[in-house]
């Protein structure tokens, strides 16, 4: 399996149009791959809170249409990173939209954990409940978005649902790019998985951003890494190391889950 993560820079003063135009003529170039995945949030920048609301689109809105057309027109599976949703009848959600080679919405996941500590994104958007998986040929995708690379239990969760490859978009600030790497790599080797994780490069309302998009291997091997700059990092990927790694050293079998906390003394 092919797959081309696009770091694509987020320049404030590039018009949302013109970005989103860009970013789809980045996916038809990739179309020798198999999967391609762009980052969170690209069309206003993860930190531009002031544009949520103003740039805000329906699921089927102007990047819901241009980036089914590119994925039909390269023919390939894309993750096109997650845009700000607007549900006509609640709030805000971070919304990743993944479409299969014909264009068709595959699958539409609700960033469930949202960063900000009582600002920023956790209050103006809502919190998705639902987690996300997506079949294709060779491999079973978990779907995740940014901050969820901070929460194991998430990916448990879609390892239980047949994950084998962790998708993770995301707006990394550059201030916490050690953390990027470090966590990449022990959703990797915890759940014995392929991580794919597309960040954005440039400035996001004053933010630097990590870039350093990375490809981690089941056994938590960096197979790939980009740097801080806009680029597309691909990379050849053998699907069938999932589930030889969990077979020659099958720790997700000690697997014990539903544990008591401890009894407070008496």
């Amino acid at each position: 399996m092919r797959a081309s993560l696009i770091q694509i820079a987020v320049d404030e003063d590039e018009p949302v149009g013109s970005r989103r135009r860009r970013a789809a003529a980045l996916v038809r170039e990739q179309s020798g791959a198999d999967l391609v995945v762009l980052p969170e949030l690209w069309t206003t920048g993860a930190f531009a809170y002031e544009e949520f609301g103003r740039e805000a689109e329906p699921l089927e809105g102007p990047t819901y249409e241009t980036m089914a057309k590119a994925a039909s027109d390269a023919g390939v599976w894309l993750h096109a990173g997650s845009i700000p949703e607007r549900d006509p009848d609640g709030p805000l959600y971070n919304t990743s939209l993944v479409f299969s080679p014909s264009g068709e919405l595959a699958a539409a996941y609700r960033k469930i954990h949202r960063f900000g500590f009582d600002k920023g994104e956790a209050v103006l958007m809502g919190a998705g409940r639902d987690l996300v998986t997506v079949r294709l040929p060779g491999t079973t995708l978990g779907v995740a978005t940014c901050y969820d690379l901070r929460f194991p239990e998430l990916f448990r969760g879609l390892v239980d649902a047949g994950a084998e490859t962790l998708v993770i978009p995301a707006g990394w600030p550059e201030r916490r790019r050690a953390h990027w790497t470090l966590l990449a790599q022990a959703r990797a080797v915890e759940n014995q998985a392929f991580v794919l994780a597309c960040g954005t490069a440039g400035t996001h309302a004053g933010v630097p951003q990590a870039g350093h998009s990375i490809v981690v291997d089941p056994w938590g091997e960096v197979l790939a890494e980009a740097g801080s700059g806009e680029e597309v990092l691909t990379v050849d990927l053998d699907p069938a190391k999932v589930a030889a790694t969990r077979e020659q050293f099958p720790a997700l079998k000690d697997r014990v889950v539903g544990l008591e906390p401890p009894r407070r003394p008496s």
